[in-house]
């Protein structure tokens, strides 16, 4: 979420002297206000000089925060919703498609979890060049780990345009690769910048009526999140829970596929489970499963969660390299 700083451009209340205050108590941005005591804030800007101008701003900050949220929907409004804008992208495996019901569904954020070495990755290289080619769309690749790889791309958008000929010509390969953005973050907080300026862009480009975005992907946002819930309990819960939201709020609003992977830890029985505990499973709207056949290049899928398929079904699908 952004920093104060950063919003004083928009809300003039928020300026230096309420930086300052703020500043004192541990809060430089907007999500360190979800994780504040909110009574206390108030009772520390009461016996302050500036005490009307500062809780004037206390309340522009939960305004801000107030709009990161999706507003209530009636079941007519899902309907259109769905009708009119929600459809499917194709991640380019027709074993995956197939149990989707098509593909990732605009407008919902779908976890992809599996152990280290079990096509994680490779799934978003390949759902990233399919969607950038297929659809002419423009892909956020969020890259926590320096395993985005363009030369993998590049194989991928050879193989999908050309299964069994020659390559790609290079003035349409550059094209289409222009229109995949890698961004390296190493934390929760850059990610947050990452996402609130790309929500910048993409509010712009509505206004001009050219938005192409059409898929974000995350690999991998435990990394990000582990971090936080181990050194800092309720708070890291707190920018979990935020980061999700943002992510939910940016699908819906612009009609957009968020993937993010997430890795596993040991469950009953020795059985891989996903990662980031209770109160991380039930944020995303469809939650997968992937393993891989040892040695080879055959990958299998199970659907732990999804908002109108039944849960257990599974399928299995390759991946050339």
């Amino acid at each position: 979420m952004a920093s104060l700083k950063r919003l004083e451009t928009e809300f003039p209340i928020l300026d230096p002297d309420f930086q300052s205050f703020c500043a004192l108590r541990g809060i430089f941005t907007v999500q360190d206000f979800l994780i504040r005591d909110l009574q206390s804030l108030v009772a520390d800007a009461e016996q302050q000089p500036s005490s009307e101008r500062f809780m004037q701003a206390i309340n522009q900050v939960l305004y801000v925060i107030d709009g990161l949220h999706q507003p209530w929907l009636n079941g007519v409004d899902l309907m259109e919703d769905a009708q009119k804008n929600k459809h499917v992208l194709s991640t380019g495996c027709e074993g995956m498609d197939f149990l989707l019901r098509g593909g990732l569904r605009r407008g919902q954020v779908t976890e992809l979890a599996g152990p280290s070495s079990s096509g994680k990755t490779q799934f978003c290289l390949l759902t990233a060049s399919t969607v950038a080619y297929k659809y002419m769309g423009g892909v956020i690749y969020i890259d926590t780990g320096n395993s985005f790889s363009a030369k993998r791309i590049a194989r991928f958008l050879n193989q999908i345009s050309c299964p069994a000929s020659e390559e790609m010509q290079p003035r349409v390969l550059q094209e289409v690769m222009n229109s995949i953005l890698c961004h390296p973050v190493y934390d929760i907080f850059s990610m947050f910048d990452v996402l609130h300026c790309l929500e910048s862009k993409l509010k712009y480009q509505i206004c001009r009526g050219d938005n192409d975005e059409r898929l974000i992907i995350i690999d991998s946002i435990s990394s990000l999140i582990t971090p936080i819930l181990g050194s800092s309990g309720s708070q890291g819960r707190a920018l979990m829970v935020s980061a999700m939201s943002l992510l939910k709020k940016l699908a819906h609003e612009y009609n957009l596929v968020v993937l993010v992977t997430n890795h596993t830890v040991g469950g009953d029985g020795g059985i891989p489970k996903p990662a980031l505990g209770v109160s991380w499973k039930t944020l995303p709207h469809v939650r997968l499963l992937l393993s891989r056949d040892c040695g080879s290049n055959t990958y299998q899928v199970s659907l732990l969660k999804h908002p109108s398929i039944a849960s257990g079904k599974a399928a299995k699908f390759i991946i050339n390299d």
